[in-house]
């Protein structure tokens, strides 16, 4: 997962949240090298995006593991060129190596 927020940790506030041992466990293992806090504020900050619009993804070519055809049921965006993919369009449904299905204009496919 990459940090998309670099603060000084002079400037955050200190905040408590209780967490199942396990979970903390869990997070702690999966943090590798940046630590679970590292990880814990990442996970916040892209649901704050996702929820909020903000979120558009950045993604190129070698972080697409497979693809799958498909057609737009609604207006999409392309991950790799940013094109408007109409509903009813075909697209490919890109699976990423960070086990996230993105939509992948048939044209940008080929051209990026």
């Amino acid at each position: 997962m990459r940090s998309m927020h670099r603060t000084s940790t002079t400037q955050m506030e200190v905040t408590s949240i209780r967490l199942e041992k396990t979970l903390k466990d869990s997070l702690k293992s999966l943090s590798g090298s940046q630590g679970y806090q590292t990880l814990i504020r990442d996970i916040l900050w892209n649901y704050v995006q996702q929820k909020s619009g903000e979120y558009r993804p950045n993604f190129t070519k070698t972080d697409i593991r497979a693809t799958l055809e498909a057609i737009a049921r609604k207006d999409e965006s392309c991950v790799l060129s940013g094109k408007l993919i109409s509903q009813g369009e075909p697209l490919f449904l890109a699976l990423t190596i960070y086990g996230d299905f993105v939509p992948v204009s048939v044209d940008a496919w080929d051209n990026s």
